[in-house]
């Protein structure tokens, strides 16, 4: 490279560290917040985060930064750049580009706004009353709606809401989502059919079996030392803690997880320590050489999503997971289940049956709850619905996707955090991540074909390494759609994730 051209390169590289290091003190922040905060602190909490949110825009939007860009990309040694650089440049510019349209004062406001509408949503779900969280819920949809009619011109996409989509899941729009979510939904609800009439059915008395919350946070923590997630030694880069809504957060070398414990239902604290420790060991296995640096990021939300989802379901539901890990179980619970037979275990964790709450959905019906979400989010930014007519309707269309009857709001629109943290976009993700792992086992299967019995064994680090090499380092050197096709050869495509399903699900139910 040429001196001014290196030069140019390294201020914007100085640059982006900086605003790397904020964002992962903002993200501590917010961990703060869910974990460890005292209630009457909430007030304080907004303003410090609204603050926040105004020193990074302000560095994103520094005219120095497109400065160095024009400078950087007018040079006629730019094409001496290798692929890595390039995508820096790429996507500092798209994000520069995106943020200098933003103005400062809805940056804070919608950040300060989050934090008081995640607040009033704990209250309001804990009190069963939507009328609480409609007031503060409709604040942060026309901030964000606000937000979405900026970003769509300077995208160029064809709706506000895509967007947002874009943010999560770049290059992706919410008709190529509707198209692959149709074929999705068409094959789950006839698997779903399948299952309800087969001949086996399972037995979840076990599952029912009240398990003190001391004890399953040792069974959360031998969970999370067998996939690789180190939260003990003194180079411990994690940590597990408790919230409302399991979640991951962290850079690198400080990346944590929280779960949910309940007594009478431990499963639901071991699949989420799997969910969210598969988010974990992804951020910490990005490539190290490009920390600080924009690729040094996962490739999408979605992405993520495939590898939590891998973690959980397709090793930590499998039967070889459980083969290994079930008397590990047993010791750590003594008498509660003893008498668990692994079969029955690993059928009852693989219940397929239409229910409730998304977090607690099994993998089959897990992708109607998305549905539903993302039909929603879509129709409300191209104001069909109104904020107002959330909970009518969500309960009309799990009625009528899952057959359930829907109580009361705490258990129906209220049941997740991301509309009251501003992120409307995200909810298509979980979905494109089942897909994704889908596509991801198929290709690992032909390089790692004694995987299962490697899982068996307690070994997981060479199914680790396999997913570091092939998508973990990776980072964000593509868009979803390019990276998916560079790992398995394919476009995004349903059909890897249904053939997992059904094989899986024939054999558990017997048809």
């Amino acid at each position: 490279m040429a001196k001014s051209l290196t030069s140019s390169y390294k201020k914007l590289m100085e640059k982006e560290k900086n605003l790397f290091i904020l964002g992962s003190a903002g993200a501590i922040v917010h961990w703060d917040m869910e974990t460890k905060m005292p209630p009457r602190a909430i007030r304080l909490r907004s303003l410090q985060l609204a603050m926040l949110s105004r020193i990074e825009h302000k560095m994103s939007t520094d005219p120095e930064i497109g400065k160095l860009l024009k400078e950087t990309m007018r040079q006629p040694e730019y094409d001496s750049l290798d692929t890595v650089q390039k995508r820096n440049l790429y996507l500092i510019k798209k994000h520069y580009d995106e943020q200098t349209k933003l103005p400062e004062e809805l940056v804070a406001e919608t950040a300060k706004q989050e934090a008081i509408t995640i607040d009033v949503w704990k209250k309001a779900k804990a009190a069963k009353d939507f009328s609480m969280f409609k007031p503060e819920l409709e604040k942060l949809f026309d901030l964000r709606k606000k937000a979405a009619g900026i970003l769509m011109e300077v995208k160029k996409t064809a709706t506000p809401y895509d967007a947002l989509v874009d943010i999560f899941e770049p290059k992706m729009t919410a008709e190529s989502i509707s198209k692959v979510f149709a074929e999705l939904r068409e094959g789950l609800i006839s698997l779903i059919k399948k299952c309800e009439v087969a001949p086996k059915q399972p037995d979840i008395s076990v599952l029912k079996r009240r398990v003190p919350i001391d004890i399953q946070r040792k069974i959360a923590e031998s969970l999370t030392e067998l996939i690789g997630y180190d939260i003990k030694s003194k180079e411990a880069g994690g940590r597990i803690d408790e919230t409302e809504h399991p979640f991951t957060t962290g850079y690198y070398d400080d990346v944590r997880i929280t779960t949910h414990y309940y007594e009478d239902n431990f499963a639901s604290s071991i699949f989420s320590t799997l969910h969210e420790g598969g988010h974990a060991i992804y951020e910490q296995n990005l490539n190290r050489d490009w920390i600080f640096q924009p690729v040094g990021t996962a490739c999408s939300s979605g992405f993520h999503e495939s590898q939590s989802r891998f973690v959980e379901n397709i090793v930590g539901r499998s039967r070889e997971f459980w083969i290994y890990f079930l008397p590990k179980l047993k010791e750590l619970t003594g008498n509660i289940l003893s008498d668990g037979d692994l079969d029955g275990f690993v059928h009852a964790v693989n219940q397929v049956k239409p229910s409730k709450i998304r977090v607690e959905a099994d993998e089959v019906t897990y992708c109607l709850h998305i549905i539903v979400r993302f039909n929603l989010e879509r129709d409300l930014f191209a104001n069909k619905i109104t904020v107002a007519e959330l909970p009518q309707i969500w309960n009309q269309r799990y009625k009528e996707y899952l057959g359930v009857d829907i109580e009361n709001d705490s258990e129906g629109v209220m049941q997740d955090t991301h509309w009251a943290g501003g992120l409307f976009g995200y909810f298509p993700s979980y979905a494109l991540g089942n897909i994704f792992s889908g596509q991801i086992l198929a290709t690992m299967e032909k390089d790692v074909p004694d995987w299962k019995n490697q899982i068996s064994s307690g070994n997981f680090q060479d199914v680790k390494q396999w997913l570091t090499k092939n998508v973990h380092h990776y980072g964000n050197l593509h868009d979803p759609a390019d990276l998916i096709k560079r790992i398995t050869g394919e476009e995004v495509s349903v059909k890897p994730y249904f053939n997992y399903l059904y094989r899986k699900y024939s054999k558990l139910y017997g048809f």
